[in-house]
């Protein structure tokens, strides 16, 4: 299962989501905080904290359960789900 941790008014989370789209792959939407870098408010608690526990408060966040690979960065987010899906 695809987990994208992300904000609606993010550029770069929406770069991610179009890609998922394009590939027609299913996943989650979290979205732990608005967007605004490390300093947006923190909307919901329990994302949030899931969202921190990979390392970093940054959004967009990419969790693979089935291949078990977590990720930061859109462009890098992007190149993998064209490598894998």
């Amino acid at each position: 299962m695809l987990e994208l941790y992300q904000s609606e008014g993010c550029p770069h989370c929406e770069k991610v989501r179009q890609k998922l789209s394009e590939l027609g792959v299913s996943y989650v939407i979290h979205n732990p905080r608005l967007p605004g870098g490390h300093g947006g408010d923190v909307t919901n608690g329990v994302t949030h904290d899931e969202l921190v526990a990979g390392g970093e408060d940054q959004i967009p966040y990419l969790v693979d359960t089935a291949r078990e690979v977590t990720m930061y960065e859109s462009d890098d987010i992007v190149d993998y789900l064209d490598e894998h899906y």
